[in-house]
């Protein structure tokens, strides 16, 4: 096994709806994830976070208390990846359907509602919790334990 990935998302509520990508590049795959993704080094996690979801969504993020570290591997292609959440809030930008992810990763993006989250394959499981569940302000993050990475 290679050394774990280390990656950030945002856990972004506008309106009671929750930012999620489709992070399979033309259509792959149907799993839905919060925005975000790997850390480069000599940068901070939030500075990380805010350039990731800049990229996949051409929003400006201020980035607020971690709330969740997730884990997930796959055993046939010898990937582990460790994701630290963040609680964020938008402060410049809106969804724009021309906005095009740089890296060509994220080609979908939009905001759900609990309900619809439901309706859709999303990991990690902790999503709902997170987005709705728990307080923001919160300072005690979760631990998701790790899970086989789904396709």
């Amino acid at each position: 096994m290679t050394k774990p990935r280390l990656a950030v998302r945002a856990i972004i509520l506008e309106d009671n709806r929750l930012l999620m990508v489709n992070a399979w590049p033309d259509g792959q795959s149907d799993l839905w994830c919060a925005p975000g993704g790997g850390v480069e080094a000599g940068k901070s996690l939030p500075e990380n976070l805010c350039r990731e979801v800049q990229e996949e969504c051409g929003l400006t993020i201020t980035v607020g208390a971690p709330c969740l570290v997730n884990e997930f591997h796959d055993p046939a292609r010898r990937f582990h990846q460790v994701d630290i959440y963040f609680h964020a809030e938008i402060v410049a930008g809106t969804l724009d359907p021309a906005w095009r992810d740089p890296e060509g990763i994220v080609t979908t993006r939009r905001f759900v509602t609990e309900t619809e989250l439901r309706q859709m394959r999303f990991k990690p499981d902790l999503l709902p919790a997170l987005a709705w569940g728990r307080d923001p302000a919160s300072t005690g993050a979760l631990y998701d334990p790790l899970e086989l990475i789904v396709r």
